[in-house]
């Protein structure tokens, strides 16, 4: 559902992303994990079409998002770590907005579940201006799911949700997995990725360290057996292995 071939992303005389290339199946929740600078946020925007690579191809549900970007982003809904609202448009009309912009006449029902599930009902009629952090965050993800995308990103979704929507959010991206939906997620809380994903990604300095499921990411865990954490992973991953000292000797 998502392809990425030999993708590099330069600015000017650094090299963001080099030579990355991996797939997400349907109904696969691949979770992206790296240092800041790691080029995580840069991968998920190209795939958006927001910025255009360098090099290499980028496919969502078989349409290439530089050649044939208006069939790719209409597989897909991307979900950054600030999602950027109309400031004076209600949540509904946030709704409406979107079904223009996907061509959803009879978009109604849909958006009435959505607001329901994410506990938007009663703000409606509120503008954004006027809604929480975390208010944002579900209008957000409401309008992304509302066109039934076959591919979704999330860049650091959790930012500003309650618990109750933390979980409201989980199950959301399980159900979307389970009817066959591309799922990347990328976040700092590796709690999340543990829970959430089946795959995962790491990346360091704009590079592929690993991409696997966690079980194997586990197994690759020097001196570790099937309990270990996700952390460990990922300091094993991205960080030099530290030279022992040798031990001292009395004269």
């Amino acid at each position: 559902m998502i392809h990425v071939e030999g993708y590099e992303k330069a600015y000017r005389n650094t090299l963001a992303v080099q030579g990355l290339s991996f797939e997400i199946a349907p109904g696969s929740v691949l979770g992206l994990v790296g240092p800041n600078g790691a080029g995580k946020t840069t991968t998920m925007r190209a795939i958006a079409g927001i910025i255009s690579p360098t090099e290499g191809r980028l496919l969502v549900a078989g349409h290439d998002v530089v050649q044939d970007p208006i069939a790719a982003k209409s597989q897909l809904a991307f979900i950054p770590d600030e999602p950027q609202l109309f400031e004076v448009l209600t949540v509904w009309e946030h709704l409406e907005f979107t079904a223009s912009v996907y061509r959803m006449p009879d978009f109604a029902s849909e958006a009435e579940r959505l607001l329901e599930q994410f506990e938007l009902t009663e703000k409606r009629d509120t503008i954004a201006q006027e809604l929480s952090r975390g208010m944002r965050q579900k209008v957000a993800i409401c309008c992304a799911y509302l066109h039934n995308p076959r591919a979704i990103l999330f860049d650091e979704p959790l930012t500003g949700l309650d618990p109750r929507g933390i979980r409201t959010l989980k199950i959301s991206i399980r159900e979307r997995a389970a009817v066959g939906a591309a799922i990347m997620v990328s976040s700092h809380l590796l709690d999340l990725i543990e829970d959430l994903c089946s795959h995962l990604l790491i990346l360091n300095r704009g590079r592929s360290l690993f991409q696997g499921t966690i079980a194997e990411a586990k197994s690759k865990l020097e001196g570790a057996g099937s309990e270990a954490s996700l952390e460990e992973l990922f300091f094993q991953f991205t960080e030099p292995a530290t030279v022992a000292e040798p031990e001292s000797t009395s004269p």
